[in-house]
């Protein structure tokens, strides 16, 4: 029987995201935002459109590349609910991301079968409790893959 991984209580998990989101927004986009390495997850802030509400809604989140795509969990801290950031992208696909690189419009969705497994596995070598941290919620988490949309004239 394995032991249940430590989380912070949720107050900190999203007081920490909080601050983090602040400090990129009050430097101008200058910090927060990181690449994605072999042995480590990148950051970037997403956009999305609010499914009720039509206002941009923005989130940082941890990511990795697999060849032009980005690869996210939909976690929402480990906490039960679907992150409204998900939520959003599944009514509206289409998002602006910010990397370290610049701005970059692209189209979210659900990896499923194989294709989560493989990236599941991925993304477990970058955490190595991502197992136990999933069992903590009833439902199974969304591997999410971001692709780019290549057409210029969506750039903002």
């Amino acid at each position: 029987m394995s032991k249940k991984p430590f989380l912070p209580p949720r107050w900190v998990i999203r007081l920490a995201w909080k601050i983090h989101r602040a400090l990129y927004r009050l430097s101008f986009g200058r910090f927060g935002l990181r690449t994605s390495k072999p042995d480590t997850y990148g950051l970037m802030w997403v956009t999305t459109i609010g499914r009720r509400s039509g206002l941009e809604r923005n989130v940082m989140l941890g990511f990795f590349e697999d060849g032009d795509n980005l690869v996210t969990m939909a976690m929402n801290g480990w906490g039960a609910a679907e992150p409204a950031w998900w939520l959003n992208m599944q009514a509206e696909p289409e998002v602006w991301v910010d990397l370290v690189e610049g701005r970059q419009r692209f189209s979210g969705r659900a990896a499923v079968g194989e294709e989560r497994e493989v990236l599941w596995r991925r993304w477990a070598h970058l955490d190595k409790n991502l197992d136990e941290y999933a069992s903590l919620r009833p439902n199974e988490t969304a591997v999410v893959v971001l692709e780019p949309i290549a057409d210029p004239e969506t750039k903002r």
